[in-house]
């Protein structure tokens, strides 16, 4: 009998009875159409699978320099983004350089959506390449010949650009953060800033109840699990198994709320959930080489910071040697990639800020409240607010002195001063911060310290002794056909080859689901069998979550418990009593360059001219706000623009920004005495100058308190004092002033 020839019964039943029916109908309806969207994620993966190239870049490209056909031949691949129609590219702008991650999944996640890390770049103007992959790597491929690869990429788009206002800004999410920032400090020379999103860099850092991730090499033993399923690949490392650790971190997500949320919106999330399969579905293949690095050097070795890792020619990975400035991104919802594995390699490196700036080092970092590993870089959100203004901003931040700052973005309104200077609708200020910082986020003991080396330790015994008692056996038994079966047999494989159309009890979900389609009954918002659902739905994520919990508390308890042993620490060789430390001391070289550089700076001090004295004036008066705001530097740009005179490169000025800050830092009494020196006679020379600097002061803000008193100073040095050159929202000087 037809649903809608029922007869319900009357009375106060009659109600809840269409209710149930309505719901019914609905969820049936929902469940079919449900079963096709898997259908359509087999197949869709399956065509994914199958193609020489495979990519989720939502824009053209065109094949720039392939990897494969270098003298070291890589998987990799350098292209051009070509800009949509109405994305106007200007060619003088720094090009943007998006390095994607390696870690299990295909390539594109940097291109992923029109609002991503490419789409922002390009709408502020900029030129846009990608560092993609392929499926499967060269023979012999390592970290360190993809890197040497990713050297040559670079060296093209800067050859391809020689009238840039600046060298490349290179973008490394995740994995491929590591990798940046590693040829970075090898290939100084190549990078303008860089942007390390989501990416580990100090390996041991976290708190405690927090962030189990970083226990998985203990728990498991070490490293020899990792040699053992790339000897049973012949080989290679299925980065299936990679995708499948990032799942584990988030069993409620990965066994409920993803698909729960595909079938409780199932006429509006396919299309969303689809575009995100397909990456996320794209599993990729390392050398054994390469993981073994990964996991022995980073992850369990934690070297990076440390100063251990060694290339083939005995070159150091220092990331000290990094001149460029470095952006860091990170979120305290991130349990792959938390605040303190992002940042902590900071105290790790220098002593304190002075140390930053002795290494001419520029860090700006900026921590999100919220957001998960994976939304860094594809929420539109994060991409309109946080890369938007990193791309807007990028000149902004090339041109900090040396030091450590926070970026932090307040709302453009009605009310913000001078919002005509805000290239978006964030204001993006870059504020002063110290190691203290960073250390206010938590991070580890010294105890931790000494369970984490034990785990190492325990890793290198371990690993040793699989090489030569197991690995023989294993090799000798593994062919390339049982490594490709046991691959195809991977669960996340599996998944998807179950609910394609190559199953048969697929076959007639397509069909069933057109005709559902055809006669969708959504149910009512206020149906009280979806409010059941939905509560039924929260109790099972509590549940998950609850379990997740309670088993990650147990793995931390299991890896302190046993790694903090002083037995186990003695057994390996730490001692139970030290204070390990991975800091290391300035070298001997750097110090004497440094003390040269020194020298020169303090002799320079009454060299230049009106330029270098209004320069070294904005950064005295700006210093004692403690930030940089967009708003000011916007209003300098166009105070170059309005001003007649030989225009400066973007490296020049910044050149000339980093001479006078340091000339202010050795010797700010001295600096200031010696502007008048460098002044032209001509005193509407002088006004013209101040007035150009009040301009740029007033931009972000009234020049009132310690500001005011030092742009009365100098309007003093300046000849001008009694001129009534100052603004009538500038304090009176204050002689007591003058010492600051």
């Amino acid at each position: 009998m037809p649903m809608e020839n029922l007869k319900l019964p009357d009375g106060p039943m009659s109600g809840l009875v269409a209710s149930a029916v309505e719901y019914m109908v609905d969820a049936g309806q929902r469940s079919v159409l449900f079963l096709d969207i898997m259908r359509q994620r087999g197949d869709q993966y399956r065509e994914h699978v199958a193609q020489t190239a495979p990519h989720v870049l939502q824009y053209a490209a065109e094949l720039i320099m392939d990897g494969r056909e270098l003298d070291e031949p890589v998987n990799y691949a350098l292209v051009r983004i070509i800009p949509p129609r109405g994305v106007e590219i200007d060619m003088s702008r720094r090009p943007f350089v998006v390095v994607d991650p390696r870690a299990g999944h295909g390539p594109g996640i940097g291109g992923f959506k029109a609002d991503s890390e490419i789409g922002v770049a390009m709408k502020a103007g900029h030129p846009c390449y990608f560092i993609g992959f392929l499926p499967e790597p060269m023979p012999d491929q390592t970290i360190e010949r993809i890197a040497r690869a990713e050297a040559k990429f670079i060296e093209t788009v800067i050859s391809r650009h020689p009238d840039a206002d600046g060298k490349p800004c290179v973008i490394g999410n995740c994995q491929a953060g590591w990798a940046v920032m590693i040829l970075a400090s090898l290939r100084p020379e190549l990078f303008g800033p860089l942007i390390i999103a989501g990416a580990p860099l100090a390996y041991w850092a976290g708190v405690h109840g927090k962030y189990p991730m970083r226990y998985s090499g203990g728990l498991l033993g070490g490293s020899w699990l990792t040699a053992l399923t790339s000897d049973l690949g012949a080989g290679k490392f299925d980065g299936a198994w990679l995708v499948q650790n990032f799942e584990n971190q988030n069993p409620s997500n990965t066994l409920w709320t993803k698909q729960y949320s595909v079938y409780s919106k199932v006429d509006t999330e396919a299309e969303r959930y689809l575009d995100f399969e397909r990456w996320w579905g794209g599993h990729v293949n390392l050398n054994a080489e390469e993981i073994q690095f990964i996991v022995d050097e980073l992850f369990i070795g934690n070297n990076l910071a440390a100063g251990r890792i060694e290339m083939s020619d005995g070159q150091k990975v220092d990331l000290r040697n990094i001149r460029s400035p470095i952006v860091v991104f990170c979120s305290k919802g991130d349990n792959v990639t938390p605040p303190q594995q992002a940042l902590d390699w900071i105290l790790d490196c220098y002593a304190d800020v002075d140390e930053i700036r002795a290494y001419g080092q520029t860090i700006v970092y900026t921590v999100h409240e919220s957001i998960g590993h994976l939304g860094i870089f594809v929420s539109g959100g994060v991409a309109k607010k946080e890369h938007a203004e990193f791309s807007s901003n990028i000149d902004l931040i090339d041109v900090l002195p040396p030091g450590l700052y926070e970026a932090t973005f307040e709302a453009r309104g009605t009310e913000t001063l001078n919002a005509d200077l805000v290239a978006g609708q964030w204001v993006m200020r870059c504020e002063a911060r110290t190691l203290d910082d960073i250390r206010a986020m938590g991070g580890n003991s010294p105890e931790d310290e000494r369970r984490f080396a034990a785990a190492k330790r325990v890793s290198e015994l371990n690993l040793t002794a699989y090489q030569k008692f197991v690995r023989p056996w294993v090799k000798g038994m593994v062919t390339p056909q049982m490594a490709q079966w046991a691959r195809n047999m991977h669960p996340l494989r599996l998944q998807y080859e179950a609910f394609s159309s190559r199953n048969p009890w697929m076959s007639a979900v397509k069909s069933v689901a057109d005709h559902v389609e055809d006669n969708r009954k959504p149910v009512s918002q206020d149906n009280p069998f979806l409010a059941f659902q939905e509560q039924m739905s929260k109790q099972i994520v509590h549940a998950l979550d609850s379990w997740r919990d309670a088993q990650e508390a147990l793995s931390e308890t299991i890896f302190l418990n046993v790694y903090g042993s002083p037995l186990l620490q003695a057994a390996v060789g730490i001692d139970p009593n030290s204070a390990p430390s991975r800091r290391r001391e300035m070298s001997v070289e750097h110090r004497a360059m440094l003390e040269k550089r020194i020298a020169e700076l303090k002799s320079g001090i009454g060299e230049g001219g009106l330029r270098e004295a209004a320069l070294r004036a904005l950064l005295y008066v700006g210093s004692a706000r403690g930030m940089v705001d967009e708003r000011s530097i916007e209003a300098l740009r166009q105070v170059r623009r309005d001003h007649a005179g030989a225009r400066l490169t973007l490296s020049e000025f910044k050149m000339l920004v980093r001479e006078q800050f340091f000339m202010l830092l050795l010797d700010r009494e001295g600096a200031l005495a010696a502007i008048p020196k460098l002044l032209p006679d001509d005193m509407n020379q002088r006004r013209a100058a101040f007035a150009a600097m009040r301009e740029v002061l007033s931009a972000s803000a009234d020049i009132t308190g310690e500001r005011a008193k030092r742009l009365q100073r100098i309007a003093e040095l300046f000849g001008l004092d009694g001129e009534g050159e100052l603004t009538s929202n500038v304090a009176p000087f204050d002689p007591k002033a003058r010492a600051s």
